[in-house]
């Protein structure tokens, strides 16, 4: 295994990296431009784990659990979509860290950010930004947030990830629903002594019809029972997500039946929860849904969801889709009250409506409230993406590596279904878990590809913005030998 693995990265060292197309023809990688440093393609040397690997993971094991540990990287050595491990072998990642690298590893500009001596201050000193924020606070959020904010949302809530941006996101929801019920932003006596002991009217039994792993979170989440199990958790609604066919306009007359009868049990859902005095203060809807296995619904579906939230009550990723924000694909003027973000935004947070701006200090608050150099390094980040027209480079992407999933589902029926996805937000179905997991996803990481799961059977992919065309020939090669070795 060592021996083919070095020759496979020696070879690649010494030409020019070639692909093959999942139909059989190879690409010439292209001439690079000047200010674009990476590497040619993979360079294996051990398996994945390799020796260095495992020794740190049992040095680890003695600290905390390991079980969810793949290998140990050398992030120094890593640059753009290469992902570089402790023994040395050089990775094309598709996964990116959970989502969350948007314009690859040790991108130049963000190296400037963090050597800048101007810079040094806000990089030692961690502020608790709710209450005594340095004086570039507000420049940083006009400049990085607040330039990149969802049409019709002028406030932005910062906080350092997305479950605590998700739980506080709830939060203002409730407090601006239970304003409105009550016709005042005042509590009564009554409201004020009843939430210190967790009790009605102080804290009322509303609802949220139904991502994230704290308690609220999880309540509205419905995939991976081990985050949820012996955990205390919310009896809140839970709304059927329309199970497609995709691609979604080959088979619009099924799919539009399957939404249909979606929509009609949410609205149901709304009506029996407020009637039995359990009211539904809002929806949350993920326009692509992750860990629950990267399915997405028609803009129609979202529209008309929209339209029932509007009816019922007033009321989610960074660019992968080819526009900043997924719910632009939907074509509404006012798509939602409240966007939560984090992820490829390097930051967590929400925009909100004027009217869910908090109404008294302390409503929404926590020590740190996000990262004051997150948002330094987002600013950057936001301008290379303008500088590069990267989210048209994730469409071309996306483009070459959704067609190259199309063709390999036809190629390898019995292994591979229900390709889709949108930009270079794509997934496809393997044949079952352990398939996926003690196979798909091991060899083609031994081969030099970084993938990740999600649902019960879904791979999912998520590169960087700065993923080029030649980079998804290169992955479509490694997958399809890959499976090719699996027949």
């Amino acid at each position: 295994m060592a021996s083919s693995i070095l020759n496979r990265c020696l070879a690649s060292s010494l030409r020019p990296s070639l692909g093959l197309s999942a139909s059989g023809y190879r690409h010439q990688q292209p001439a690079k431009r000047v200010e674009e440093v990476e590497f040619d393609g993979p360079c294996m040397k051990t398996e994945v784990p390799g020796p260095r690997s495992k020794i740190l993971a049992q040095q680890l094991e003695g600290i905390q659990s390991v079980v969810q540990v793949n290998f140990f990287c050398d992030y120094e050595e890593s640059k753009g979509n290469y992902l570089v491990d402790v023994d040395g072998n050089r990775m094309l990642d598709v996964y990116t860290q959970i989502a969350s690298i948007p314009i690859g590893y040790n991108h130049p500009s963000l190296t400037k950010v963090m050597t800048d001596p101007k810079n040094m201050g806000t990089f030692v000193n961690r502020p608790a930004l709710g209450m005594m924020p340095p004086e570039q606070f507000s420049e940083k959020l006009v400049n990085g947030l607040m330039a990149v904010a969802p049409k019709g949302f002028s406030r932005v809530q910062t906080m350092a990830c997305g479950s605590c941006s998700n739980e506080n996101a709830y939060k203002a929801i409730f407090i601006w629903y239970r304003n409105k019920m009550r016709g005042s932003p005042e509590p009564t006596p009554e409201e004020v002594r009843t939430s210190v002991i967790n009790q009605v009217p102080g804290c009322p039994d509303l609802t949220l019809l139904s991502h994230g792993r704290t308690l609220g979170c999880l309540a509205t989440t419905h995939t991976k029972a081990i985050q949820k199990l012996d955990v205390p958790s919310f009896d809140w609604p839970i709304a059927p997500f329309p199970q497609l066919r995709y691609p979604l306009d080959q088979f619009e007359r099924e799919n539009a039946q399957e939404e249909a009868r979606c929509l009609e049990e949410a609205e149901d859902l709304i009506v029996k929860w407020n009637q039995k005095g359990r009211h539904v203060a809002g929806v949350v809807i993920e326009p692509i849904q992750a860990e629950g296995g990267d399915n997405h619904a028609s803009f129609d579906f979202y529209r008309k969801l929209r339209g029932i939230t509007k009816k019922w009550m007033r009321c989610r990723r960074g660019g992968s889709t080819g526009k900043f924000w997924a719910h632009e694909h939907w074509g509404l003027d006012d798509p939602a009250d409240i966007v939560s973000f984090s992820k490829k935004m390097l930051t967590g947070g929400y925009y909100q409506k004027d009217s869910f701006q908090p109404d008294m200090p302390f409503r929404i608050f926590n020590t740190w409230l996000g990262d004051h150099t997150k948002n330094l390094l987002l600013t950057e980040v936001i301008k290379v993406i303008k500088t590069e027209n990267l989210l048209d480079q994730a469409k071309r992407s996306g483009k070459v590596m959704l067609e190259g999933l199309y063709d390999l589902q036809d190629k390898y029926s019995h292994m591979l279904s229900r390709a889709r996805g949108i930009g270079t937000f794509c997934a496809i179905d393997v044949k079952d878990e352990d398939t996926r997991n003690n196979l798909l996803l091991l060899k083609a990481r031994n081969k030099g590809v970084v993938l990740g799961g999600c649902g019960t059977q879904t791979i999912r992919f998520r590169p960087a913005l700065v993923f080029r065309e030649h980079h998804a020939h290169l992955f479509l090669d490694i997958f399809n030998d890959t499976i090719a070795e699996l027949k």
